[in-house]
């Protein structure tokens, strides 16, 4: 038990019961404020002291404290003692001593080590009840009885004290539990926060140091960041509670030496005594982990973090605006909070009115040196007809540049003359018709996105919300009865409860929005017309507001009658009437995109672990193959066997690769295919040739039932042999041993269907809707026995798609097999070329032996690629830097005919060394191919520029190779 603690004393000290405390030896190590103001003495006075010292009493008195707490010292076990006689002193002036009876309870402190540390005592007056058993032998009769009545008042307050040792085991307890707990703690007193508590997690993590009594900054100053100071200081303050997220702190390992970087999560209290802050209590969590994979996936949570700034975006604005009641107030912090986050030269509101469109500017926000508009009289024609006919129809207009726009080069000089070259307008439309224009500038070119589409619409109808707001308060503080016009033509719900509860009013809106009719809920009780709301977030806002009169917001799951929820934004204000004013709006839109966000990092999250899996695989037999060629024992069939496991593994990695390269290209843009007329019965028979291993280790029939029709597209044949290969090796692996798959070509309506038929272990409904998505997958068990990244499903689509197609999947459900229907478009016969695949068989050597000189860093790489080349006929130079290769290219006697240089050489890289190479008269005529494991097109582009005829990425393709060779 750790007294020193804030909120431990802060516990103590509130009890009602008397609690004193004792050390093993009886002395006396503090005592609660029932405690002190029952024997009017101070800490100052018996803090230290032996008990009896303090307290005298009789020595029949003291033979039985004393045995009771030896009892608790000897079992563990509490003891109560009935009825103890002790002297209080008092002041002169009351009589000097005055003499108390007391019964006592003794409980054990356990300390880490499972002993009895100290003894809690609790004490209970009894003076009252002793007196009167005393009296009680002098009378006789009633006055027995009733002193017999009396009487019986002990035991219900020691069986009373008895029941609150549980408490106190609980308080035990709780500080057992606050010394051990996982997450690290740390009490912190005064405006020096010097530590007056930490934990054993917090000693673990920053490693054993002097922390009592030591300011934060002077203990911590090596370690923490400034920011954690800078909070401390504000919590103080402020007497605020604060959550701190990632605060980076230096730990120091013991067995390194040195200062390793972490991140920690900190909730920050104040502890308060006499209603002032005195402390702060600080709970933290090494979120490490969690930071670092963060960080590791942050490019491809992009979208995630677009959301979360409109998100934030739209939390500040509702804060601002919350707080706002003015109509020209709001306007112009929405328009200023918009114009900053996007960077725009000048944010508008502009009322639009009568037959002709007369355009109006309120308000303008403009950044600085930018002009204002507001107060201009228009009209929309003036800036272009077409565009004045979309925002009539209600529909959003985006310009990137008005000088090139069809639609406003005709009306250029009136964006001129205002200094616009570029804009976003968004109309606002009540009862049908064109009110209001939110029109975002800029003074130079700009490509607008959906995500400020999004966040310019959703300003625009907090702002209009608010501004709406803004009025119906205003008329409530005028006037009860509401304008019918305000009312019915607001775009968010409305209702009205009076102080008993009662549904007074609810506009059209709100009524549509909740599917009720006006008769169901108007005149009703609120609880009565909505229990679905007792017990929610909704009761406890409302039922806040009624009785403090205190604004307050919830978004509530509202269920809808017929069936599902409707998530919405429900502000809650107090009415004049001593009712309530509720308003309402829609947000279910953007509460499932959040959700989507949810499940799309989620699923990214497992595929990533997936590709961990998928690729640490092989390595495990390529190492075990590397260390039995190292011991160099094996015939000339176990190295065969070895080479073979080796080839296998790295031709499942190089393809799991090639996989992930596919569908980065293709989800970009950036694949080109090679596009010409193919058969679709030679591109099923290349990809049946290419999976029938799999089937046949599998035992599976096979059926190819093809169309005698003409049967050719237009499209890139190894694309297609692709599309149909990851179908075909879908079936084989889903598909139990011995089951049946059919491929199936059919041609009609001017389009070929090809389709993929098995009895395998087929898909639910929600799998299928999600069978194509990128990281969406079925469930699969811990050991991946079926192998694969679960990706070639979204290749399938995505190429199917470049070659202008579509492709779908049916299954009955689990067990019932699947059936896959790709859909091309069909080429006239006439326009049929033939694709003959041609795949070299060996390594030989075409043209003769070659000097080839191999310049890689890569030890192990280069020596095997030097042997590959000399089995081929070549004959073979290494060198493993750049300097080294140029000083042996300059001294040969005969210039290499080749070279295969590494890019990612040590001090001049290769396409530098590439430049020197051919800066020499002997090496102008030379092969240079790069080999290098940078595989984009600028790699590429960059490696020619240097002088490279040929640009290969590792693991290179050694047919390729001695192809360029010969």
């Amino acid at each position: 038990m750790d007294l020193s603690d804030s909120c431990f004393r802060a516990l103590f000290d509130a009890s009602p019961n008397v609690y004193l405390v004792l050390d093993r030896k009886l002395h006396i190590v503090t005592a609660n404020r029932a405690y002190l103001a029952s024997t009017r003495r101070t800490l100052d006075d018996i803090v230290g002291r032996w008990a009896w010292d303090a307290f005298p009493t009789d020595r029949d008195t003291l033979r039985q404290a004393v045995a009771s707490f030896q009892r608790v010292l000897d079992t563990g076990q509490p003891d109560t003692m009935a009825l103890l006689r002790f002297d209080i002193p008092r002041a002169e002036q009351e009589g000097g001593v005055e003499t108390r009876y007391w019964t006592i309870m003794h409980t054990p402190v356990f300390g880490p080590s499972g002993e009895v540390e100290m003894v809690l005592q609790n004490s209970i007056d009894v003076t009252e009840v002793q007196l009167l058993r005393q009296q009680a032998g002098a009378v006789e009769g009633e006055q027995a009885a009733m002193l017999a009545r009396q009487s019986g008042l002990i035991d219900r307050a020691r069986h009373a004290y008895e029941a609150n040792l549980h408490l106190q085991a609980d308080v035990a307890r709780l500080e057992s539990l606050f010394l051990k707990a996982p997450s690290f703690m740390a009490v912190l007193k005064g405006p020096l926060h010097l530590f007056e508590f930490v934990n054993e997690a917090m000693v673990e993590m920053l490693g054993p140091r002097d922390y009592i009594g030591r300011p934060v900054r002077e203990a911590l100053a090596e370690l923490a960041d400034q920011r954690l100071f800078e909070v401390l200081d504000t919590v103080y303050a402020t007497g605020r509670e604060y959550l701190a997220y990632d605060i980076p702190i230096q730990v120091r390992r013991v067995a390194a030496g040195e200062l390793e970087r972490r991140y920690i999560n900190v909730i920050y209290q104040p502890i308060r005594e006499d209603g002032e802050v005195a402390g702060i209590f600080a709970v933290g969590t090494d979120v490490t982990e969690q930071h670092l994979a963060r960080r590791m996936v942050e490019r491809q949570v992009e979208q995630l973090t677009l959301i979360e700034r409109q998100q934030a975006f739209q939390l500040t604005l509702g804060d601002s605006l919350r707080q706002l009641a003015g109509v020209e107030e709001i306007v112009g912090v929405a328009s200023a909070a918009l114009g900053e986050t996007l960077g725009l030269a000048r944010v508008l509101f502009a009322e639009v009115s009568g037959p002709g469109g007369a355009v109006t500017v309120r308000r303008d926000w403009c950044r600085t040196g930018v002009a204002s508009v507001a107060g201009i009289v228009t009209t929309l024609g003036a800036f272009g007809h077409e565009i004045a006919a979309e925002l009539r129809d209600g529909r959003d207009v985006m310009v990137a540049d008005a000088a090139q726009d069809q639609r406003t080069r005709a009306d250029l000089a009136a964006y001129e003359a205002i200094g616009v070259r570029a804009h976003l307008t968004l109309p606002l439309l009540k009862a049908g018709a064109l009110r209001i224009v939110l029109s975002m500038h800029s003074d130079v070119p700009r490509v607008w996105t959906e995500d400020e589409l999004h966040m310019a619409r959703d300003m625009a109808e907090r702002t209009w919300a608010a501004v709406e707001t803004a009025a119906a308060q205003a008329a409530l503080r005028s006037e009860r009865d509401q304008s019918q016009y305000i009312f019915d033509t607001m775009t968010e719900g409305f209702g009205l409860i009076d102080p008993s509860w009662k549904v007074t009013r609810m506009n059209a809106t709100g009524l549509q929005m909740i599917q009720r009719e006006a008769d169901q809920i108007v005149g009703h009780d609120h609880w009565e017309a909505f229990p679905e709301a007792v017990g929610s977030d909704i009761e406890r806002i409302c039922r806040g507001v009624m009785a403090t009169r205190v604004a307050g917001s919830v978004e509530y799951a509202y269920p809808l009658p017929a069936g599902g929820h409707l998530w919405m934004d429900v502000r809650v204000y107090p009415s004049l009437d001593g009712g309530l004013a509720i308003f309402f709006r829609d947000i279910t839109r953007r509460r499932n995109a959040q959700e989507q966000l949810r499940l799309e990092a989620q699923r990214k999250d497992e595929f990533l672990a997936m590709l961990a899996h998928e690729l640490r695989n092989p390595l495990a037999p390529i190492g075990a193959a590397a260390e039995l060629l190292a011991l160099g024992r094996l015939d000339a069939e176990g190295v065969r066997r070895t080479s073979a496991i080796v080839a296998r593994q790295v031709g499942h990695m190089t393809s799991l690769i090639n996989d992930l390269l596919d569908v980065s290209r293709v989800t970009r843009g950036l694949v080109a295919l090679d596009c010409a007329p193919v058969d679709a019965r030679l591109a099923v028979a290349d990809a049946v040739e290419q999976v029938r291993p799999l089937v046949e280790a599998r035992r599976h029939r096979l059926e190819v039932h093809l169309a005698p029709d003409d049967a050719t597209v237009e499209g890139d044949r190894k694309r297609l042999v692709q599309v149909l290969a990851n179908l075909l090796n879908n079936a084989a692996k889903y598909t139990p041993d011995g089951g049946r798959i059919v491929v199936r070509m059919e041609v009609e309506d001017g389009r070929v269907l090809l389709e993929v038929i098995d009895n395998g272990i087929g898909m639910t409904q929600d799998v299928q809707r999600g069978v194509f998505g990128l990281f969406t997958q079925a469930e699969r068990t811990s050991d991946r026995s079926q192998g694969g990244l679960g990706i070639g499903l979204a290749l399938v689509k995505s190429l199917v798609e470049l070659h202008r197609g579509t492709v779908a999947v049916h299954s009955e459900g689990p067990g019932q097999g699947s059936r896959f229907t790709v859909s091309l478009p069909r080429m006239p016969a006439a326009a049929r070329a033939q694709d003959e695949d041609s795949r070299p068989q060996g390594l030989a050597a075409a043209g003769g032996g070659r000097r080839v000189l191999v310049v890689d860093d890569n030890v192990d790489a280069a020596e095997l690629l030097g042997m590959m080349l000399e089995g081929a006929g070549h004959q073979v130079h290494i060198e493993h830097h750049s300097h080294s290769a140029l000083d042996y290219v300059e001294g040969a006697e005969r210039a290499p005919d080749a070279c295969i240089l590494d890019i990612g050489l040590p001090v001049m890289d290769g396409n530098e060394l590439a430049r020197r190479l051919r800066a020499l008269p002997q090496m102008r005529g030379a092969l240079l191919v790069a080999v290098t494991g940078y595989g984009r097109a600028q790699d590429r582009e960059a490696a020619l520029a240097a002088g490279f005829d040929q640009h290969l990425v590792k693991p290179v393709d050694i047919h390729e190779l001695l192809a360029l060779l010969a």
